[in-house]
């Protein structure tokens, strides 16, 4: 099969065109850095992502604080994370850094806050 990807790790926007027989890359055309090949390949063989969002906060002088993952993680596992993520209620104050949840999921990924928020 042939897939075509415009990738995203570097301003080029490389199109790349990816041959590939289930998770095995037989070619990959178009990257104008090694940079876009391993892009391609992780897409195709583990597509792995990042989550932002937010955590509700009790007691404090705003009631959400942004959070996001440390690790990308499996892009399959991306509902279940924010099950888990959606049912946190933090209490003010919290604090840039602040581990929300440790090893989400058993996936190597802790969930950390991004904003301060005191207490009200």
């Amino acid at each position: 099969m042939k897939r075509t990807f415009t990738c995203i790790v570097c301003p080029n926007g490389c199109e790349i065109e990816a041959e590939y027989e289930g998770t095995e890359v037989i070619s990959v055309t178009g990257n104008l850095c090694p940079k876009g090949k391993s892009y391609v390949t992780q897409e195709l063989v583990d597509p792995r992502r990042t989550i932002a969002t937010s955590v509700r906060v009790e007691g404090g002088t705003m009631p959400l604080t942004s959070v996001r993952l440390t690790r990308a993680i499996p892009k399959a596992r991306i509902f279940d994370a924010m099950d888990v993520i959606n049912g946190q209620v933090l209490t003010a104050p919290v604090h840039i850094g602040d581990v929300v949840i440790h090893n989400l999921l058993g996936l190597d990924s802790d969930v950390i806050v991004t904003k301060n928020i005191e207490k009200a």
